[in-house]
């Protein structure tokens, strides 16, 4: 029950920071986002470890290593595209799209480690993930009131792309939805009947992305560029934010689940994101469907029959 209520701590954490990267999405390109995010994770989860007095592992095991693969293939490639499609395609439809990543995630996992859900698991997953995509498929409409092409309520509701843009943003969304599955797969493994705390695994994943990140920025000369991008006030309060609930928090918690329950379980209610974007595009003045909310019903079962099943 742990990995399940971790999980679904986690959607909700990266829901409400999904629609604030939206929005910075306008204005700072996705990789300043992705490494600025991940900066003020590391610092948060290293202050945490060391109130908590955690030991560190060492960094030649194999486990340490899979973690930093992890974290180059999840965290620094897979949350730049994501970033990207954020841009693209807004939160509804690149949500829509993420669905993929826990199916992607289970057949992986049952090629490579063996894991075969229950009967009832593998229902619960189907369940939940058509109610998500009901939720999704529905579209989220203003109240009339007119609003700045970027401004937070924009990326909550109908998002029109044009078709290069959509083009993009379906191949973005693609790539962070395989990322994240493998990603996925290999903290499983590196997690499962080992040692390793659940900080320590986001703090490695974490610095793997910086990394990688940092790295390409530098050899671009695109470090100054991107600073100059964020380094406006009310633009830093809410990356922090964001970074704060989404990626210090939300991979916190989606190592937790990835400790304690199956990839394909965790990645499934990891999805349940915009199940709790619903209520968020409420509070901001938007009308949400009788269709979306019959949608969540659904996708609340789904995850009543996967906590039932413990």
């Amino acid at each position: 029950m742990i990995g399940e209520l971790a999980a679904i701590s986690a959607a909700f954490l990266w829901a409400v920071a999904s629609v604030i990267y939206a929005t910075l999405g306008y204005q700072v390109p996705a990789l300043a986002l992705n490494l600025g995010k991940g900066l003020i994770a590391i610092a948060l989860l290293g202050i945490t470890i060391l109130v908590q007095g955690l030991i560190a592992p060492s960094l030649t095991t194999p486990n340490s290593l899979l973690l930093l693969l992890s974290g180059t293939i999840g965290i620094g490639f897979g949350d730049t595209v994501y970033l990207e499609a954020l841009r693209f395609l807004g939160v509804r439809q690149t949500l829509l799209l993420g669905t993929l990543s826990p199916p992607m995630a289970a057949c992986l996992a049952l090629f490579f480690l063996g894991e075969r859900p229950s009967s009832l698991a593998w229902l619960g997953m189907g369940v939940t993930l058509v109610g998500v995509i009901w939720v999704i498929r529905e579209r989220v409409s203003g109240d009339g009131r007119r609003r700045s092409p970027g401004s937070a309520c924009r990326p909550v509701g109908d998002h029109r792309p044009s078709s290069s843009q959509a083009a993009q943003g379906l191949l973005y969304a693609l790539l962070a939805a395989l990322a994240q599955a493998i990603g996925a797969i290999l903290s499983r493994v590196a997690l499962e009947n080992t040692p390793i705390s659940p900080l320590w695994a986001a703090l490695l994943r974490l610095l793997a992305g910086v990394v990688i990140v940092g790295g390409w920025g530098c050899l671009r000369q695109q470090i100054q560029g991107w600073w100059q991008a964020v380094k406006a006030t009310h633009l830093l309060i809410r990356l922090l934010a964001a970074a704060f609930m989404g990626t210090y928090l939300g991979i916190w918690f989606q190592q937790v689940s990835l400790k304690y329950t199956a990839t394909g379980i965790s990645q499934t209610l990891s999805a349940t994101s915009p199940l709790f974007v619903l209520p968020i595009a409420v509070l901001l003045g938007e009308r949400v469907s009788h269709r979306a909310w019959l949608g969540a019903t659904l996708a609340v079962l789904g995850v009543g029959l996967l906590l039932a099943q413990n």
